[in-house]
């Protein structure tokens, strides 16, 4: 039996809501939200808010993780989420929490890449 260890998601979106991409506390609330109601387990995470503006963040989950990046001043983020197959096919949940991401931010999808690992 072939083993597809799961769907990686890298996208690079903008926004004309730059006020969301100046500091990570919004961010925080919808990343804890999302990984309730999906029914992920996270292990750490780092926010870090930048002093002229802008974010990174990394959460660490069991199933792997997700982060984000952003350029308040290009209204400009990067976002990816990489969520493994281990135990049950997470493929479809990795789609809506990308969708999630994308409506909340207002984003316009520059370029997306899914890779199957």
């Amino acid at each position: 039996m072939e083993y597809n260890p799961g769907l990686h998601i890298l996208a690079e979106f903008k926004t004309e809501r730059a006020d969301l991409l100046c500091s990570s506390a919004a961010s925080r609330e919808l990343f804890e939200k999302l990984i309730t109601r999906f029914e992920l387990s996270s292990v750490g995470e780092v926010y870090h808010d930048f002093e002229q503006g802008g974010f990174t963040a990394v959460i660490c989950l069991t199933e792997s993780h997700l982060s984000i990046h952003t350029w308040p001043e290009f209204k400009l983020a990067t976002f990816d989420i990489f969520l493994s197959n281990f135990r049950k096919d997470n493929t479809e949940k990795v789609r809506a929490i990308y969708k999630e991401v994308l409506a909340f931010f207002e984003g316009s999808e520059l370029q997306k890449t899914e890779l199957r690992r």
